[in-house]
Parts: C-alpha cells; sequence; structure tokens
C-alpha cells in the first residue's frame, strides 16, 4: 500500500508512519520539519518532503512531484495540526484565531484536493482519513479556534463523502482519544491562566498516566486503510468510544443512517413535545 501522512514527523503521525513501514507499507511523509534523518533509515520504503500543508503552492508543487514517483495513491492521513491560539475567545488577537482555524482546516482541505487525482488511480478503494477531535462534538472553553477547525472538518469529511458516491474513495475523520502529545505539553506550558483550570489540570493528570492508547488510534487507522472498511464512508469514529471494529457487519445500516456524524439535536429526540408556535 501506498500512504502519504501529513504531520509524520512527530507525535501520532510520526509513530503511525513507524507503524506502517514496519507492515510493510510505503510511506510519504508531509511535514515541516526535516526528516532526513528519519528516511535514511527507512530509504527502500520511506520518503519525505518539507512541506506546509497550509499552504497551497507548497501542496500543490509537492503533489505533482509525488505523481511523477507514483502513479496512483492507495492512502491518504492527514494528521498535521496546531492548537494555536489559546485563550478566551473574545480576548484573542484576531489575526492569530484566524491563522488557528485556517492552518488546521486549510491543512487538511488542501492535501485533499491536491492528492484526489491520485487517490482516483488507486487499484482498490482508496482511503482518506482527516483527524478530528479536540472540541469537535462539544464547546471546548479557550480552545474555540482549534475547536471551530476540527468540528469544520468533520462537516468536510461528510460533505465530500457525499460528493464522492459512485467512486472508489471512503473518506472518514478520527477522533484519536487523550493522546500525549506535544500538544499536551502545550497545554501545561501554558497554565491554567490560559488555558482555563479544567484543561490544565486534565493534560498534567493525561501526561502523569501517560494519556489514551496510541495502539488504539494507530488501530482504528490501520482498520480505515483496509479492505474491511470498503464502503464505509462520511462518519466520525472515536478511537477509544466507538465500536469499529465490529462495523464491518453493520455496514448497510450504517450507510442507511446518520450514525457517526454531526447533527443537529430537536426536542421530540429527548422526549420533549414543544410545538412550533
Amino acid at each position: 500500500m501506498r500512504v502519504i501522512i501529513t504531520g509524520s514527523s512527530t507525535g501520532i503521525g510520526r509513530a503511525l508512519t513507524e507503524h506502517l513501514l514496519a507492515r510493510g507499507h510505503h510511506v510519504w511523509g508531509l511535514a515541516r520539519s526535516d526528516q532526513g534523518a528519519f528516511a535514511s533509515g527507512h530509504a527502500a520504503a520511506f520518503r519525505a518532503s518539507r512541506v506546509d500543508v497550509s499552504l497551497w503552492p507548497e501542496v500543490d508543487a509537492v503533489a505533482q512531484s509525488i505523481a511523477t514517483h507514483w502513479e496512483s495513491l492507495d492512502g491518504l492521513v492527514c494528521c498535521a495540526g496546531s492548537q494555536g491560539a489559546i485563550g478566551p475567545a473574545l480576548g484573542l488577537d484576531p489575526v492569530a484565531w484566524s491563522e488557528t482555524v485556517r492552518t488546521n482546516l486549510d491543512g487538511t482541505y488542501f492535501p485533499l484536493r491536491a492528492f484526489y487525482p491520485l487517490l482516483r488511480k488507486a487499484s482498490g478503494r482508496a482511503k482518506a482519513i482527516c483527524f478530528s477531535g479536540g472540541g469537535a462534538t462539544k464547546p471546548r472553553p479557550n480552545f474555540s479556534a482549534y475547536g471551530v477547525a476540527k468540528t469544520a472538518i468533520v462537516r468536510l469529511v461528510e460533505t465530500l463523502a457525499e460528493e464522492l458516491q459512485g467512486e472508489r474513495i471512503d473518506l472518514n475523520a478520527v477522533a484519536p482519544g487523550a493522546i500525549v502529545t506535544r500538544l499536551t505539553d502545550e497545554v501545561i506550558a501554558r497554565g491554567p491562566a490560559i488555558a482555563g483550570e479544567a484543561e490544565y489540570r486534565s493534560a498534567v493528570a493525561q501526561k502523569a498516566s501517560g494519556g489514551g492508547s496510541l495502539a488504539g488510534a494507530i488501530g482504528l487507522v490501520e482498520w480505515l486503510l483496509s479492505e474491511q472498511s470498503d464502503g464505509i464512508t462520511g462518519r466520525l469514529l472515536s478511537a477509544p468510544w466507538d465500536p469499529w471494529r465490529q462495523l464491518a457487519r453493520h455496514r448497510d445500516a450504517l450507510a442507511a443512517s446518520d450514525v457517526f456524524t454531526l447533527r443537529r439535536i430537536v426536542p421530540r429526540e429527548r422526549g420533549l413535545h414543544w410545538e412550533p408556535s
């Protein structure tokens, strides 16, 4: 399998890269930092490009370059992201807030747009996986820009899945869980005055306990890249909370439902009978 991973130099992206390489797959890693040392140890299966995935000209250029080496692409995993502006939303620098949204949202859309032609040429069903979580399903005080971007990524996934009906591409979003990464360290470094008491305490506890299961997050991504998930698309799946290993047996029922999607809740769904005025 040929897979492109954004954010492959650190955190979940690097761990996923190592895992897929160990399984015999070929990975092209995209990151802003140099990955030369890592590439030298995996010369046969790993290639890397330095690119800021939130900048379209850079992503477009690297996609054209990769297309001269790979005629098709089996999987794209968008791991790159940044918490950016942290603090009460109405007290933040507006430009920094906007840049945070753009970095995370554009940094997901641009790779999808750039590598779509290669995904279409896959011999089987191609897979695209976008990392969400981080405030996508509930308000996250003091992380509004990051949470807004991660929510938008889910709706982007849902919309593109609808647009790609009839094509052999499955597109899903992943909430990895409370994995200890540099983002955890950032929250601790900002402290309770900026990140908020609850977020700070959660990050400290997460760091002390070792956090959520990295293996679980990688397992979900690997499952979504596999043939077992064929036809499952347009969903937000949580690595620690959802029964994703059993979803293949519920494929048809899932496709006919809005399970694992972001939707508006109306009164009757909560047993309330409020009549329109």
